[in-house]
């Protein structure tokens, strides 16, 4: 074998799901902006149902805060010469919340229930036949060992297995399922474990007394040093932006993640609370729907590009704290070079002349955002703003944030602004919006040449090859304006200074584990 890698709501609701319980000092409780979907690792999910589940279920390998992929459950990963067949040594004594400890054979269980189409599982395309890592045979020569055989070598395979959105294809014990084979709770390996999902209110966890700790000396994004260190966390759901700004300061919570840039300066002042900035892959766009009867017209989509001066925007809306990227590259990638830095060129009045080329007469443009998300609301505020300089007839629609899922889902819009879930390799935040909107109508980016270009890339380990062909992909992007890319994720994380050793990351969800809360 040629590689290896190896280990290193209403106000009464409010205030119920902020309460800490009987073990107030050693609750840490974080707010969310919005209910979970679901607790089935990438089933039904979005980012806050992925935050916490991730504290429940690990998976064989989990990306470090460098984005580099390493073991987690497994204790090594050794790679065949062809690139077609992935050994994965697992960790002993290794216990699920139910007492009984992980061996091989769970895994085998879960990859069927995974691949099961019944399951719905987020990822399972990915995997499948026909599929850029397709998986032909998973087996288990001992209880401690597992063989996956790919049809072709995919660069990526550990790293989609590692996907947050992909739950990191988390090993559950069989108890996970009711008896009919419905999903019931999720019993993983992680750090806490289940206790309690009040919806709309909150979800209670409790520390793992037998976690199987890794020898790390400190945490490393979702592997590392991931030690249960207080008794429980409380996620308490409280949708309202200033009501969780006035919790926090308050005391009655003790973090908010993604909190909005015009507080940033406000909490380094105030001498109770802190915070915590982080940069991060995930994307913020402008979906545009190319099968609308208007914006099917590469120049009315060319003339909404040219009518946004993203740099003046990013910087209005971030404070000064982000910048504005035009590429699905993020610039802190290996991979951005002087090509991805080729952005959209602003010019009203050539934006002017495209729409009258194209007999665009005022017709309205519904541009959908969502509240949950500021940052992506923020960004809609200003290029509906924006876009009316140049006699486009922008109208915001702002839905439930469920609400716009489903439409984006479904496909069924004009624009919208949205946010995507940090990916860590260019490839897969590409494929996250690249694909036929026949089989996928959330896909958003649906260009036969360019998925072709797309799957070379992720075949291709040799990072030469791989830059040529972002930057094909880059100046196909600009020339087809299939939806327009804002700039990279930036989390800003204010926390109570009682919370030690708490830290935005690079995946923009919150982690409990590590953090320990002092009087």
């Amino acid at each position: 074998m040629n590689r290896s890698l190896t280990l290193a709501a209403s106000t009464a609701a409010i205030a119920l799901a902020v309460a800490a319980g009987p073990a107030a000092a050693e609750t840490l409780k974080i707010a969310l902006n919005a209910d979970i979907r679901s607790l089935d690792p990438g089933v039904n999910r979005d980012s806050n149902s992925d935050a916490v589940v991730l504290h429940v279920v690990e998976g064989l390998v989990a990306y470090g805060e460098d984005a580099s992929v390493k073991p987690l459950l497994a204790s090594s990963v050794a790679v065949s010469d062809d690139d077609l067949t992935y050994t994965f040594t697992l960790r002993g004594g290794v216990k699920f919340h139910s007492g009984n400890v992980m061996t091989s054979a769970d895994v085998l269980w879960n990859w069927d229930r995974y691949m099961n189409e019944a399951t719905k599982w987020r990822c399972r395309d990915d995997f499948a036949d026909g599929g850029a890592a397709h998986v032909v045979s998973v087996s288990a020569p001992d209880e401690q060992t597992v063989v996956f055989k790919l049809e072709k070598p995919n660069a990526l395979f550990l790293a989609t297995l590692a996907r947050t959105d992909c739950g990191m294809a988390g090993i559950l014990d069989k108890s996970s399922l009711n008896p009919d084979g419905s999903f019931n709770i999720p019993v993983g390996t992680g750090p806490f474990r289940y206790k309690e999902w009040r919806k709309g209110e909150f979800i209670d966890l409790e520390a793992f007394p037998d976690y199987a700790a890794l020898s790390a000396d400190k945490r490393d994004g979702y592997t590392g040093a991931k030690r249960p260190l207080v008794d429980g966390v409380r996620f308490a759901v409280v949708p309202d932006r200033s009501t969780a700004k006035a919790a926090l300061l308050k005391g009655d919570v003790d973090v908010v993640p993604d909190v909005p840039y015009a507080d940033v300066e406000e909490y380094k002042q105030n001498a109770s609370t802190a915070v915590s900035l982080a940069s991060n892959p995930g994307i913020i766009a402008i979906l545009l729907q190319t099968r609308d009867p208007l914006l099917k017209d590469v120049r009315i989509r060319k003339a909404i590009s040219m009518a946004l001066d993203t740099k003046t925007m990013i910087e209005g809306i971030t404070l000064g704290l982000g910048k504005a990227n035009n590429s699905l590259v993020p610039a802190s990638s290996q991979y951005y070079s002087e090509v991805q830095a080729k952005g959209y060129t602003y010019d009203l009045e050539a934006a002017k002349t495209l729409l009258k080329e194209a007999g665009y007469n005022g017709q309205p443009i519904k541009l959908i955002a969502n509240t949950r998300y500021s940052n992506s609301y923020d960004a809609a505020i200003v290029a509906q703003a924006m876009l009316q300089q140049a006699g486009i007839n922008a109208e915001l629609e702002v839905l439930e944030w469920a609400a716009q899922l489903d439409r984006y889902q479904s496909g069924n819009y004009t624009a919208m602004a949205f946010p995507y879930s940090a990916r860590f390799d260019p490839a897969l935040t590409m494929d996250s919006v690249m694909g036929s909107k026949d089989k996928e109508p959330r896909k958003v980016w649906d260009d036969p040449e360019a998925q072709a270009m797309l799957a070379d890339a992720v075949r291709y380990s040799d990072p030469a090859k791989r830059q040529e062909l972002f930057d094909k992909l880059h100046a196909r992007f600009l020339e087809t304006v299939p939806f327009i890319m804002l700039y990279n994720g930036l989390e800003a994380s204010a926390f109570q200074k009682h919370v030690q050793n708490y830290a935005a990351s690079i995946f923009s969800m919150p982690r409990a584990w590590e953090v320990t809360i002092t009087e």
